[in-house]
This record gives structure tokens, C-alpha cells and sequence, in this order.
């Protein structure tokens, strides 16, 4: 069940806790990931070991193989890594609001169904336009497989559901899957979609720590009015 809506706070740090918060404002704060100096070591573990480990168990080719993979990762790592700018959406061309719900999981409880329509209507007479974003995260066996239909149906039934729950309310939405990264996912769709408000739909931290990376990010980068609604 979600909580009534919370009023804007300020540099909230309560997060994946179930209710729905809204989150202050950062502008222009560039993003990044940083790697935590407790994790470093771990990290140079895990660069040396397989390579010592095919040098010694399979000879210098081996080891150059693995050597050669390692690099990608770090550069891989290194990219993602970087800082990341705003978010900016286009502007509006009518007097309409312009919502953007963000689905990693459905949004179905009566609360926080309601908490939502709140947001649709909230602000005048002329309900908001809404659209329904859920990214097709893709898990790592399914990756490896290349197999990227289960994760497109999870996606897919996460908008049912959202939709149907909204449709419930007297909400409109058309809906959308999208990237598998959460962040990217609404970078992606706000290249064209001129977004007011951007609501994410998370579980709690202890168990979607994907959302809850995801949202620390958009409240950083979104330069748009964000929310969080726990579920």
C-alpha cells in the first residue's frame, strides 16, 4: 500500500521506503557513480585474479585473451562512470501538464493509484496528458542468451496492469517499453515527450536496488519537477 502524498522535501534522504515522496531539487549538478573506497579493493581483486589465473592455468595466450577482456570491462566501466548532464525535456507547445510514469514494477495498489490520478488532475481543470514508461530490464541469463522477450513481456505486463489500474481511476495514458536502464530508459522518451512531472514507480530499496539507484540519478539530472512512489 503507498502512503498519502508527502509534501516536497528538500535533500530527502529517506528513500525505498513505501509512500510517495517527492524529491527537492539539485539543477545543475552533474552525476556520476563513484566507486566507494571500500570497493576498490575488491575491484583490483577482480582485475588481477583471472588474469594471473589464465596465465597460470593455460599459458601466455590464454592470459592475453583475458587480459584483452579485462580492458574492455574497465573501459566499459570507466564510460559509465563519467559524469552525466541534465536531463532536459522539450518544451510544451499547449497549456497542458505532461506526465511521465515510470514503471519498473506495476502500479496496482488503490493508494498509490490514487496518489497518481492526484497528480493527473493536480494544478487546474485541464487533466494532465500521461504516459506510461516501463523499461524492459533484462536479467543476465536472458542477456547472455541474447533472449530479450521475456524481458519485453515483463515490460509489457507492467503497462497492462499500470494502465488498467489508471483506467480504473478515470486516467488516460498511452503507454511505451522502453531501454532496460531505467535512467536511459527516460532520457530516451524525453527527447521527444515534453514532460512537466516525472513520476517513478520503484519497489522498496532492499529489494529493487535498481530503482533505487535509478531514482537517486533522476533526481539529481531531471531538470523537471520528479516524484517517487514506493510500492
Amino acid at each position: 500500500m503507498c502512503s498519502a502524498v508527502a509534501g516536497r522535501m528538500k535533500q530527502e534522504h529517506r528513500t525505498g521506503h513505501k509512500g510517495f515522496v517527492r524529491w527537492g531539487r539539485r539543477r545543475g549538478q552533474a552525476y556520476s557513480s563513484l566507486v566507494t573506497a571500500w570497493k576498490l579493493p575488491l575491484v583490483v581483486t577482480a582485475i588481477a585474479v583471472p588474469v594471473v589465473a589464465a596465465f597460470m592455468l593455460a599459458g601466455p595466450g590464454l592470459g592475453v585473451a583475458a587480459g584483452a577482456l579485462v580492458a574492455v570491462a574497465i573501459v566499459y566501466l570507466a564510460a559509465r562512470q563519467a559524469p552525466r548532464g541534465e536531463i532536459v525535456p522539450p518544451p510544451t507547445t499547449d497549456a497542458r501538464r505532461h506526465l511521465l510514469l515510470v514503471v519498473s514494477r506495476p502500479l496496482e495498489g488503490e493508494a498509490a493509484v490514487a496518489a497518481v490520478a492526484a497528480r493527473v488532475v493536480a494544478g487546474g481543470e485541464i487533466p494532465a496528458e500521461m504516459l506510461v514508461l516501463a523499461p524492459a530490464r533484462i536479467s543476465f541469463l536472458d542477456r547472455w542468451a541474447s533472449d530479450l522477450e521475456p524481458a519485453r513481456q515483463a515490460a509489457q505486463r507492467n503497462l497492462v496492469l499500470t494502465v488498467a489500474s489508471l483506467a480504473k481511476a478515470g486516467i488516460a495514458a498511452e503507454a511505451r517499453v522502453g531501454d532496460e536502464d531505467v535512467v536511459q530508459a527516460v532520457e530516451d522518451q524525453l527527447r521527444g515527450f515534453p514532460a512537466t512531472e516525472v513520476i517513478l514507480v520503484t519497489g522498496e530499496a532492499a529489494e529493487d536496488e535498481a530503482g533505487e539507484a535509478a531514482a537517486l540519478e533522476l533526481e539529481a539530472r531531471l531538470q523537471v519537477v520528479f516524484s517517487r512512489v514506493v510500492v
